[in-house]
């Protein structure tokens, strides 16, 4: 009886331990885990010293290069060799980048065989369409559908490029696409509780232009107006974002992308939650910082990296919008005080934020909330033309809430109220002109009527911007200007196309023999927003 029951007590604990080792964690799965968490982190926190010394060494002419690197080999592993380098000379940094990374480059060719640019741009979305990530690789954030990137040094989605990509993916009946592309946002949405600058672990820190509204309309377009209900939750969750912080204005001015104006109205500005240099723009940043601190030693460098970067979030990065003049009586990049102001167009979107939200929970039967966003819709717009509109000037300007009172710098964000219908009539009329004489150039619109070397200013001109005063004019009743537009910015793409096969991110509207230039890179092709406006201006729809 004895032999028995030991021989049962030992075959139970045989059983048990193998059944253990079944219901335990697997090992490879555990670390696949662990290597996935390890990679959702910022270039500086995933690659460490190894980072810092590519970007400080200048090992690549883009710092963008080296952000978007592919690791082929486990990062940790890749960490762990470079610490015991002995050699951290130029060569050998470069050589070890080399022998660990896929580095990307221009391998792509944004060219067909096509004479017609409308054909070209058709040919060009299977180009610049990307298939669902399977998983994180590198900076990389994992998107669940394809979808379309804009082209060149931009190797992943953009969120307010991709509204206007849109446009023209719509007119060639890529609604499937805008879909996926729409799904995509609100899965960022859902993860994250915002849609990022980009899919990339170094735009965590902020958003762009919140556009998404105006994405899930077009998908409604394309479909059906039953579309907008069923995004409610994720716009309402991105309007929580922008609006975090509300609650904390009874004693302070501001907090994060929320600003309490003089008579208690709260309007938004762009932030960015980190205050470091910009990964991507890294050598660049520092140098900005170091300037303005020589300039003015009371400023701190965290707070120019922060203006830097909530420059970035605004997507106009970067613009005399952000300046001031320097002691020579230009503008320098070194006085950006992004956060300072109260931008014109960020509070139009958000106007037509508050209204698609309204409009989608009316279609919810949820007239409760309907009514009460269409009340907070209808309080920003009291304050829009409160705070931006200059009578004096007969345009919408941005303001600096630190000094109270509007900024002296005219820019294409004051067609933003004509786009969303926040201007009376007259003030529609008083824009128009002054969009005539001041912005309105041979080849379309300037940006703004400053030339100061940054890519959002003089000469440069825009697709987007010229799609938003373009409609904006429209909907007031200016037909033969906004047509006047349309053409000039058609027959410019269309003659450099002629002349390079190439559509570009932005052009020079002033100089129609010069390509664009200014800013922190060259010049892109590809490019998404481009097509699309291009698609749906030349489509007449």
């Amino acid at each position: 009886m004895r032999i028995r029951l030991s021989f049962w007590l030992h075959y139970f604990f045989i059983v048990l331990f193998f059944l253990s080792c079944k219901i335990g964690p697997d090992p490879e799965q555990e670390l696949e885990k662990i290597e996935n968490e390890v990679e959702i982190l910022p270039p500086g926190e995933l690659y460490g010293d190894l980072f810092y010394d590519v970007q400080n060494k200048e090992i690549f002419e883009d710092s963008k290069t080296f952000v978007d690197v592919v690791p082929q080999q486990n990062v940790g592993l890749i960490r762990q060799r470079y610490n015991m380098l002995n050699d951290t000379s130029v060569t050998a940094v470069s050589d070890f980048v080399e022998q660990h990374f896929k580095i990307p480059g221009d391998e792509i060719s944004f060219e067909t065989d096509s004479s017609s640019i409308n054909n070209h741009i058709a040919a060009l979305w299977s180009v610049l369409k990307r298939p669902s990530d399977e998983r994180i690789s590198g900076t990389l954030i994992p998107l669940p559908n394809p979808y379309i990137v804009p082209g060149g040094r931009f190797r992943e989605i953009y969120y307010w490029d991709s509204y206007f990509t849109m446009l023209g993916l719509e007119v060639d009946g890529e609604v499937e696409t805008i879909q996926n592309m729409v799904d995509n946002f609100a899965y960022l949405i859902y993860e994250y509780g915002f849609i990022p600058n980009g899919n990339r672990t170094y735009y965590l820190g902020r958003s762009q232009p919140p556009f998404f509204a105006m994405m899930v309309k077009t998908l409604a377009d394309a479909k059906t107006i039953e579309v907008l209900p069923k995004y409610l939750a994720e716009l309402e969750t991105e309007y929580n974002f922008w609006m975090d912080g509300t609650g904390r204005l009874e004693n302070k001015k501001e907090y994060r992308r929320v600003v309490q104006m003089t008579d208690g109205e709260i309007l938004n500005r762009y932030w960015d939650d980190n205050a470091t240099p910009r990964p991507e723009s890294y050598r660049e940043d520092i140098k900005t910082a170091e300037i303005a601190v020589s300039k003015d030693p009371q400023l701190s460098k965290e707070e120019v990296y922060r203006d830097l970067r909530a420059g970035a979030e605004s997507g106009w990065d970067f613009s005399s919008r952000w300046l001031e003049k320097g002691s020579n009586g230009k503008f320098d990049l070194s006085t950006i005080h992004t956060t300072d102001i109260v931008p014109v167009d960020l509070n139009s979107l958000l106007y037509n934020l508050e209204m698609t939200i309204s409009e989608a929970a009316g279609i919810m039967g949820n007239s409760e909330k309907s009514e009460a966003f269409k009340l907070k819709a209808e309080k920003r717009k009291k304050a829009i033309l409160k705070y931006h509109w200059n009578e004096e000037e007969g345009y919408f300007m941005d303001y600096n809430f630190r000094k109270s009172r509007q900024t002296s710098q005219f820019s294409l964000a004051g067609v933003y109220p004509l786009f969303f219908e926040v201007a009376t009539d007259e003030q529609a009329g008083r824009v128009s002109a002054k969009i005539e004489n001041m912005f309105l150039k041979p080849g379309g619109l300037v940006t703004t009527p400053y030339n100061t070397g940054e890519q959002w200013d003089a000469p440069n001109g825009w697709a987007p911007l010229q799609w938003l005063a373009i409609k904006g004019l429209q909907n007031y009743g200016n037909i033969d200007l906004a047509n006047k537009i349309k053409s000039r910015w058609l027959k410019l793409n269309k003659d450099v196309y002629g002349r390079t096969y190439k559509m570009l991110e932005k052009y020079n509207v002033e100089d129609l023999s010069k390509e664009s230039g200014g800013g922190e890179y060259p010049t892109q092709d590809g490019f998404g927003w481009t097509n699309g406006v291009y698609q749906k201006l030349s489509s007449g729809k």
